[in-house]
């Protein structure tokens, strides 16, 4: 025993045990004589410090395992299946638990995680009787000292075929190896995006040998559930299958073990920055119908909203693999396009209804009944000012010929002299032709503005209209769409 002084203390160092080749008795009797002389040495000390069995079976167990390290691996070898005989299978428990989520690549369809897999089997060669070797029941040694089973990850997308970390095993006295590894995989992962971003996946992570078939060695499962959460996917589940497969160029069976990896995609992220803001952006096409006529931004409201749209859309298809199936998300975004398209078409409809000129028709009798009265009513749209003040000032107008027409008889009544007659009739013949010209273009020209007004009020009417029901569409769209997040 060595130590050194610190202070009023007198510290261990080291402590070495020496046994003899005589018996337990005179081993013990020696240990108590070592362990007094250590008391001695801590009664100056504030504490008692009781490391004395400690000392003893570290120095124990270091002693037999290198013992029982010689007795093992002096005749053994890893290269051949730890079987007595070539006909014995031997099984191979395969456990898998996921650590982490590293990467989901959608788009090249490949996911990357990290596993700690655990292999347990039994060695027929590596077997001791822990009462010769002072009760040591099981050793850790480097995993290169014993055979390993040459179990790969068949679906394996990793184009680096690097093998996993070497770490060491653990060994029993019953010959059972336990062989714990850590592995980041990179495997394909067929990824369904028709419900993107509220879509569930499952990948499969399927192991098996490489070269023993399944009369040589047999798998079977063990579920580990210690997931660490992951802030894009959430975990579902894992579940671990045994599958049995005969291939076409063999006789024999090989067996596998497919882990179903279930991920759910946590949506919020999506929905905050892709699908809230469309929202928003599409609550603007409508609103283009309440712009007046004549402010000219009508359609460049329609168009600004159809580019924005485009690259919410253009961003939505990088991330996504080209496939036939198109995600939830890319429907709205479509559905919503092709709704701002229709209400900018239509817009430019309605426009060139209201810039109806003069030469216009009058509005139709069918369109002046449901336009005009019913669909006006159910719309909210009154317009009193044009059609009464029309109706008001056609009544002046007749009087003021009809008592032209009768100033002029009168006047020419009142003559005299047949020359004087004549004359006044000439004139007031001319002058009830400008009266009626001049009446006739007022008349005419009341007229245009009547049916000008007319064709501005179905015009108002149809932007109205078009602006609600739009708006409905667009309500109904944002619930549907969210309504898959539930």
């Amino acid at each position: 025993m060595k130590g050194r002084k610190i202070g009023s203390k007198f510290v261990v160092v080291t402590c070495r045990v020496f046994l003899s080749k005589s018996t337990h008795k005179s081993f013990f009797t020696h240990t108590q004589i070592l362990f007094t002389h250590a008391n001695l040495f801590y009664a100056h000390t504030n504490s008692f410090y009781t490391y004395k069995s400690f000392l003893l079976c570290r120095a124990a167990h270091g002693r037999f395992a290198q013992k029982l390290m010689k007795d093992l691996f002096t005749n053994c070898t890893n290269a051949l299946r730890p079987v007595e005989d070539t006909d014995y299978i031997i099984n191979v428990t395969l456990q898998a638990t996921l650590s982490q989520i590293i990467d989901m690549d959608e788009r090249n369809q490949i996911l990357t995680t990290y596993l700690w897999v655990r292999q347990v089997w039994m060695d027929a060669f590596l077997t001791w009787k822990k009462e010769d070797y002072d009760g040591l029941d099981t050793i850790r040694i480097p995993s290169s000292y014993v055979w390993r089973p040459d179990i790969v990850l068949y679906n394996s997308a990793d184009d680096e075929f690097s093998s996993s970390m070497e770490t060491n095993v653990v060994l029993r006295n019953d010959g059972q190896v336990m062989w714990d590894q850590p592995a980041i995989t990179k495997s394909s992962c067929s990824v369904d995006v028709a419900f993107f971003p509220f879509d569930v996946q499952q990948c499969d992570l399927t192991f098996g040998s490489w070269t023993h078939n399944g009369n040589q060695m047999d798998l079977f499962n063990a579920d580990l559930a210690d997931f660490v959460p992951n802030v894009e996917w959430e975990v579902l589940g894992m579940p671990a299958k045994k599958n049995v497969i005969l291939y076409g160029c063999c006789s024999e069976p090989y067996p596998d073990i497919t882990f179903s990896l279930h991920l759910k995609r946590r949506a919020s992220f999506y929905i905050f920055n892709l699908l809230i803001p469309c929202m928003m952006i599409s609550f603007l096409a409508p609103l283009g119908f309440y712009l007046p006529a004549d402010s000219g931004e009508k359609v460049s409201l329609g168009v600004t909203v159809l580019l924005a749209l485009t690259v919410f859309q253009l961003l939505v298809a990088e991330s996504m693999p080209p496939s036939e199936s198109i995600p939830l998300i890319g429907k709205y975004y479509i559905a919503t396009m092709t709704m701002v398209t229709a209400s900018t078409a239509l817009t430019i409809f309605i426009m060139n209804i209201h810039h109806c000129g003069g030469e216009a028709r009058p509005v139709p009798e069918w369109a002046e009944r449901f336009i005009l009265k019913y669909l006006a009513r159910i719309c909210f749209v009154y317009e009193v000012g044009e059609n009464c003040l029309g109706g008001a000032r056609k009544e002046p107008l007749s009087q003021e010929g009809s008592d032209t027409s009768e100033g002029g008889a009168g006047s020419g009544a009142g003559g005299n002299r047949r020359e004087i007659l004549v004359r006044c009739l000439c004139q007031h013949q001319e002058l009830g032709k400008n009266v009626e010209y001049i009446a006739n273009s007022y008349q005419d020209q009341r007229a245009a503005q009547l049916r000008i007004g007319e064709w501005r009020k179905v015009a108002k009417v149809m932007d109205r209209f078009f602006m609600w029901l739009f708006f409905i569409m667009v309500f109904f769209m944002s619930i549907l769409i969210l309504g898959k997040s539930v």
